[in-house]
């Protein structure tokens, strides 16, 4: 489908707390960013009003744009692969069932090479490594729906996660930057742990235990009547938790120590920086406190010459700028890359 020839490009990104949205001077490169807006992702009614209000929505009415999604039974998972199976009709499916625990037949899940995001071949039978993604095929439809409620028309649908770990990717090999990186997206119940490195992604794990594992030691700690005020208290931002961050993450921290001694052991190479994706922002001081208790810096982007890499540009009064890491993501979808540099992003296509 084509643009209207007055109508921008949309790029939206739906977090489990989060929305980002911005609004491009054109559909394609060289990207030039007019605005861009965050609203909580529960505030439908806000979004709907600036998409209505926003100009350059083209003759159909929509905001035609670029989505990245986070649903809560995402799959993105790197996976060894027995050479012996690969030819059988039924071994992706065996994984699904056995590995990760999920209805092969309720899920549009997809393989990937870990290190460049293209089609996993099955034919280059030396090849043991793959990187699945997907999620429940009727949440596609659910999202799709939404969306066209919000008042925007997914040119492109995708798992944000897979934009950001495209993106991810790109910036180390930017950066020249050798060590690898550990990238969370702590959601309310599971945390997605990823060690990128230059070279795609090294390895992925779905940790059990997210924001809703940390009221109960709020509740306990303050010594408040019930989870209920506990919660609201801590996604306030009027009480300064970071005293005792040490015991709100230390179940988190176990499981990710255990994945990193793996992972420095298997390869040699120590960790170099911590990127907390997908919180609200009165919780971004969770990035810091896991990285801080991990020996490890929290990762400090350096945004604007990396977007300049990937073509993309802020217009004259565009807010904020320089853009933080939080929206490190909703780059990653905006951006299109150039095949012959030697990382593409790791994307989906829409089904």
């Amino acid at each position: 489908m084509f643009f209207a020839k007055k109508s921008k490009g949309f790029c939206v990104e739906i977090g489990e707390h989060s929305t980002l949205l911005a609004r491009l001077a054109q559909a394609g490169a060289p990207f030039l960013v007019e605005e861009l807006k965050e609203f909580p992702s529960g505030d439908t009614a806000a979004i709907t009003e600036w998409i209505k209000g926003t100009d350059g929505k083209g003759s159909t009415g929509y905001a035609h744009a670029t989505c990245g999604i986070y649903p809560a039974k995402r799959i993105v998972r790197r996976h060894t692969l027995d050479l012996k199976k690969i030819k059988e009709p039924a071994y992706f499916s065996e994984i699904y069932t056995q590995q990760f625990r999920v209805e092969a037949d309720k899920y549009t899940i997809r393989a990937m090479n870990p290190d460049d995001g293209g089609d996993f071949d099955t034919t280059k039978t030396t090849q043991k490594e793959a990187l699945f993604a997907g999620m429940p095929s009727e949440e596609i439809i659910v999202a799709q729906d939404k969306l066209l409620e919000l008042g925007i028309y997914p040119e492109r649908l995708e798992l944000g996660t897979l934009a950001t770990l495209g993106g991810m990717v790109n910036y180390l090999k930017f950066k020249q930057t050798k060590a690898p990186l550990l990238l969370l997206e702590i959601g309310e119940e599971i945390t997605q742990s990823y060690i990128l490195s230059a070279e795609g992604v090294d390895i992925s794990r779905p940790i059990p235990s997210g924001v809703a594992a940390m009221i109960p030691v709020v509740q306990k700690e303050l010594g408040l009547k019930d989870e209920e005020s506990a919660k609201k208290l801590f996604y306030s931002n009027t009480f300064d938790f970071t005293s005792m961050g040490g015991s709100l993450v230390k179940k988190l921290l176990k499981e990710l120590q255990s994945s990193i001694g793996f992972y420095e052991v298997q390869t040699g190479q120590s960790i170099g920086n911590v990127f907390c994706t997908q919180l609200p922002t009165t919780l971004g001081w969770l990035g810091s406190t896991i990285a801080g208790s991990l020996g490890v810096t929290p990762l400090k982007m350096d945004m604007m010459p990396w977007l300049e890499s990937l073509n993309i540009k802020l217009a004259e009064g565009v807010s904020p700028n320089p853009p933080d890491e939080h929206w490190a993501g909703l780059f990653a979808l905006i951006a299109s890359y150039n095949p012959t540099d030697g990382v593409q992003p790791v994307t989906a296509e829409k089904k």
